[in-house]
């Protein structure tokens, strides 16, 4: 009885935790279709008559672009991340090379100045590359970005991949790129999705360097959002709207790798 009863207590408090964390996310849903006097009316407006308006506003604003420009930049440096975090975190686990933890501390150290510091090199540098307001641009920046965490990440959860069976894969003739290949990915492989999603959300929702870097061609949806912020009317509703289509890809990203993605964030913990 009292492990039942404790039981239950622990799923009310974890009920109730759930829906204090999504509670923003179902507000901000509500309120995109309320009119704009609705969403603004203090107190809140319970009762409502639901309406699409503002969805089919911020389609007539174009917003594909910048959905497409947020799509690149968070996938194309995502991959480059893992790419290059995977090796790395290699070299620093199974294989520690020397000195690694110079160099560990040295991938997180790179953490530590604040974007705002090297917006000004950043941004002469693209001038001088005639790079702003490029795609490729934000790649590049999205990938330097993520990949101190990343490596850190992977390293965490290769050092899960036990000794004996890259031994056992040695004895019977395997190479390094077969034991990569067929032993350690298949073992990392909740990992690589956990790492693979927080990169890409954080390319998703990155705003500083976007809004400084980007203009017409290369916006991407966080600069799109701003866009209906104005100190003139109503703007709430028809912001809640398109942050709400802006949210979808994640939302879809997160959902295909859940198999994946509670594995991998409790790979790598301290037991």
């Amino acid at each position: 009885m009292n492990k039942r009863l404790s039981n239950t207590v622990w799923g009310v408090v974890a009920w109730v935790a759930g829906i204090v964390f999504v509670f923003p996310v179902i507000w901000m849903v509500l309120t995109s279709f309320k009119q704009e006097q609705d969403a603004a009316s203090n107190p809140p407006t319970w009762v409502f008559k639901p309406t699409l308006s503002h969805y089919h506003e911020v389609f007539d604003r174009n917003i594909l672009p910048f959905l497409l420009n947020s799509l690149m930049a968070a996938i194309f440096s995502t991959v480059l991340v893992i790419a290059l975090a995977t090796p790395a975190a290699y070299a620093l686990s199974i294989r520690p090379v020397r000195k690694w933890t110079d160099t560990l501390f040295f991938f997180i150290s790179t953490k530590m100045m604040p974007a705002v510091a090297a917006l000004l090199p950043v941004y002469l540098l693209a001038k001088q590359l005639h790079m702003l307001d490029n795609v490729w641009t934000m790649v590049i920046l999205y990938t330097s970005m993520n990949l101190p965490l990343a490596v850190w990440m992977m390293r965490s959860f290769l050092l899960e991949v036990p000794r004996e069976v890259l031994e056992a894969g040695e004895v019977d003739g395997a190479g390094l790129t077969t034991s990569i290949r067929k032993i350690i990915l298949p073992i990392v492989s909740p990992g690589l999705a956990a790492t693979a999603l927080i990169c890409f959300i954080f390319a998703w929702n990155e705003f500083f360097l976007a809004v400084n870097l980007t203009a017409t061609n290369a916006g991407t949806a966080p600069i799109f959002l701003v866009g209906f912020i104005t100190s003139e009317g109503l703007f709430l509703a028809k912001l809640c709207a398109a942050a709400t289509l802006v949210s979808l890809p994640v939302l879809i990203a997160g959902w295909l790798a859940q198999n994946k993605l509670v594995r991998g964030l409790s790979m790598g913990a301290v037991k």
